[in-house]
């Protein structure tokens, strides 16, 4: 039965003993002293709780334990190396993985930019990347199931709900606040308007997006004094932005959003007054101090900045 535990030094100096047969050349051979030898040795058989060694004359002979430990100190050291080895590369960002969740339309223009940019610099460094909207984003980023979330919340609406979502456990890193503007038919009589109030579009079928934007939507239609016909809904952009194109009703996108696709048919359209959402990059506490996850962290901030 073991009575402490068994340190990797100490395995090292049994196997250099076995090999070399004695505590003197063992000291040689790891540039220690021979006493040195001898104290480590006895620090293990108190370990382990029997004798390891057997002195014979000069030479000093493993007992059946001792032959065992050795056996199996191979295995560990060398798996312990490696542990070493693959943590420093990991440490050094010659290695490591960051999996990454993004809504759509940061999908299509701030992470390509990103990624492109943390490839080049750490050419080791992979990232995984899949998509989901907030607040799913974040329940999986605190399920342990991502490293990054990239997320948005929308600035409250006067008379409106606060924001349901809560992220002063998460370590929040700021990358821009998009502005929202309106999605008219290219011949709509506001297509050429330099800017247009949310309530001159009270009368027109709406087309909707994600369900977050779409209480949004409903939330800064009814702080305006009307209720929106939401005739279509859909979380796919590029099919809202197809809708309104086709002249089947309106749309107010974030314009990430827009830039993120070719408008055919549509035109975009400054809304006033301003509403807008902030677009964060999440990640845990603990996570951010991970290389990978940080470096990560500011190649977004980066490709933000160039918005």
């Amino acid at each position: 039965m073991l009575t402490g535990m068994i340190e990797a030094r100490h395995l090292r100096v049994l196997r250099a003993v076995a090999v070399t047969g004695s505590f003197s050349a063992a000291g040689r051979e790891l540039g220690c002293t021979q006493p040195a030898v001898s104290q480590q040795m006895k620090a293990l058989e108190a370990s382990v709780g029997t004798p390891l060694l057997v002195r014979g004359g000069r030479a000093m002979r493993l007992t059946q334990a001792g032959e065992a430990l050795v056996r199996h100190a191979a295995g560990i050291l060398a798996g312990l190396t490696a542990a070493e080895e693959e943590v420093a590369a990991i440490a050094g960002l010659r290695a490591g993985r960051v999996r990454l969740v993004s809504f759509p339309s940061g999908s299509s223009t701030l992470v390509p930019t990103a990624l492109a940019a943390l490839r080049a610099a750490h050419p080791g460094t992979r990232v995984s990347l899949e998509e989901a909207e907030p607040p799913r984003s974040v329940e999986l980023l605190r399920e342990g199931d991502c490293d990054i979330a990239l997320a948005f919340r929308y600035a409250r609406v006067p008379g409106g709900a606060p924001a349901a979502e809560e992220w002063d456990d998460l370590v929040v890193r700021p990358l821009l606040t998009d502005r929202l503007v309106a999605l008219v038919p290219e011949r709509h009589r506001l297509a050429g308007a330099p800017a247009v109030a949310i309530g001159d579009l009270a009368a027109e079928p709406w087309i909707a997006g994600c369900p977050r934007c779409r209480g949004q939507l409903v939330q800064v239609c009814e702080s305006a004094g009307f209720t929106p016909r939401i005739d279509f809904a859909t979380d796919d952009y590029p099919a809202v932005v197809g809708l309104v194109g086709a002249g089947l009703g309106v749309a107010v996108l974030p314009q990430l959003a827009i830039d993120s696709v070719r408008p055919r048919g549509a035109r975009a359209v400054t809304l006033e007054p301003a509403v807008r959402r902030e677009i964060v990059a999440l990640t845990l506490p603990d996570l951010a101090q991970v290389p990978a996850v940080a470096a990560t962290l500011e190649q977004l901030g980066q490709a933000a900045a160039r918005q």
